[in-house]
């Protein structure tokens, strides 16, 4: 759990409250001049209400050019991003012709194959040339090519489990398939900060669903020791099943879950174990099989794994790994296998492609190299933000690494002066985030070099004695200097 300092997290709280009161007052305003009537509605209830789009209105829009920033070529460790400008304080931004090469610390380009790729690339070419961009039809029906059925066996392969699916999104693997497992009478018991996908996949299976302190093992060992002992809500039945949903990597704190004892909490009470490696697999471990192989975890004892081609291979799309019964079940019954467009043929080869890569199967050893060097990369980045006094949430090993921000100015004051300075970085708040928790979250790649890192890094520094987030001391710098060089050496 983060411990906001009392201060911290009392001007953080002042200035939302000033921000929603300023607003308010301007609203009233508006209502008594009338401009915010509108004489369109033809009899019609407004969409968006007052306070429905507050939020948009009074907070987003003044800083909505920190997010969503175009960018013209592939998201390697640098990029070019579009640059923007406004005529009507943010309420619409303008694209222009010109351009920014920017370090890139915000795409999930993990292991750097979301650039061309002397394997992989010529290989997603002639499969869009033999197949085409899309199947234009779903699984069931024509759908499903070669390449579906052996990705299906590469990630099964790959992850240690007897059978896969694979899905056109990450995001729906999670929000469609929970459903199809869990219903009334089901219990769903999730770690607090899981990701939005699962949380309304969860709310839409029309189980029962309780939640547990975030990566807390005793409290979920409460929690199902208490629910088990209370059964169902007012018939006090035994609950038909019950299932974990736990994260890998968590993906706005940059934690490795505490699998191990979780597995051995699941088994104690006869629960199922859902795993979602959207972030962990393919970034983690000797040979990037995710936290299971970091952790040293059995795939056997984790009864459903999940995961996502967005981030380490380069691609799109996710797939469920588990028993074959399990899979086959899903095909039989899970929407976004029956209805949905299956996932483009070329982006399927994609991941195929870097699958090789990474088991070594293309001949070369760069896929052990692109694992080494992200983890590298990762706890030295990490190491030296620590020490020049930011506040850094998650664990050695993790791509992921959240710097606080907290307070709503700083949001956008740390995000353009990172872009002036020509270093690109994604800033999360409400509601990605509790409120008071704003952050900076830094995606660390293998395609990045150290010079690369340093550059952020100097930076990030000058940036963060701008903005004022370095909220611990920093190591003096001659210390750092000499652990810097010896590192590199």
């Amino acid at each position: 759990m983060i411990a906001i300092p009392y201060l911290t997290a009392l001007t953080t709280f002042f200035s939302y409250v000033l921000l929603f009161a300023f607003g308010q007052i301007r609203d009233i305003f508006r209502k008594i001049t009338g401009w915010y009537s509108s004489n369109n509605l033809q009899g019609y209830a407004p969409i968006c209400l007052g306070l429905e789009d507050f939020y948009i209105r009074r907070l987003y829009l003044r800083i909505q050019d920190c997010f969503g920033r175009p960018i013209s070529s592939a998201p390697d460790a640098w990029f070019d991003v579009v640059e923007r400008y406004s005529n009507d304080n943010n309420k619409t931004l303008i694209r222009t012709s010109k351009i920014s090469r920017c370090l890139n610390l915000g795409s999930y380009n993990y292991l750097g194959f979301a650039a061309s790729d002397e394997y992989c690339t010529p290989r997603v070419i002639e499969s869009m040339k033999k197949y085409s961009p899309s199947t234009c039809s779903s699984r069931v029906d024509a759908g499903t090519t070669s390449l579906h059925e052996e990705l299906e066996k590469c990630v099964a392969n790959f992850v240690g489990k007897p059978a896969a699916i694979v899905f056109g999104m990450g995001y729906v693997t999670n929000s469609a398939v929970l459903p199809v497992l869990m219903g009334k009478g089901g219990l769903i018991i999730s770690d607090s900060l899981n990701h939005n996908s699962i949380v309304n996949g969860a709310r839409g299976s029309g189980a029962t669903v309780r939640v547990f302190q975030h990566n807390t093992p005793s409290h979920l060992e409460e929690v199902l020791r208490e629910q088990i002992a209370e059964g169902q809500p007012r018939t006090h039945r035994p609950w038909k099943k019950i299932i974990v949903i736990v994260e890998g990597i968590y993906s706005m704190e940059g934690e490795l879950c505490k699998l191990p004892e979780i597995i051995a909490i699941c088994k104690k009470y006869k629960a199922y174990t859902y795993l979602d490696e959207a972030h962990s697999i393919g970034a983690v471990g000797k040979t990037g099989r995710g936290v299971c192989e970091l952790l040293g975890v059995d795939p056997v004892d984790v009864d459903i794994m999940m995961g996502t081609f967005t981030k380490s291979f380069g691609s799109c799309g996710g797939y469920i790994a588990g028993s074959k019964e399990l899979i086959q079940y899903l095909k039989y019954t899970c929407p976004a296998h029956l209805y949905a467009t299956s996932l483009s043929p070329p982006a399927a080869e994609q991941i195929i492609s870097a699958i090789k890569v990474i088991l070594g199967e293309d001949g070369t050893s760069r896929g052990a190299q692109k694992l080494a060097r992200i983890r590298e990369n990762s706890n030295f980045f990490r190491s030296e933000l620590q020490k020049m006094g930011f506040e850094v949430l998650g664990d050695n090993d993790s791509p992921v690494m959240p710097i606080m921000l907290y307070n709503p100015a700083k949001i956008p004051a740390f995000s353009r002066e990172c872009l002036k300075q020509n270093v690109a970085v994604v800033t999360v708040a409400f509601p990605a985030t509790p409120l008071l928790l704003a952050r900076a979250r830094i995606c660390i790649s293998a395609s990045h070099t150290k010079e690369d890192l340093i550059q952020a890094l100097e930076v990030i520094s000058r940036v963060g004695d701008l903005v004022g987030i370095k909220y611990f001391p920093a190591e003096p710098k001659k210390q750092q200097e000499e652990e810097k060089m010896l590192k590199l050496e």
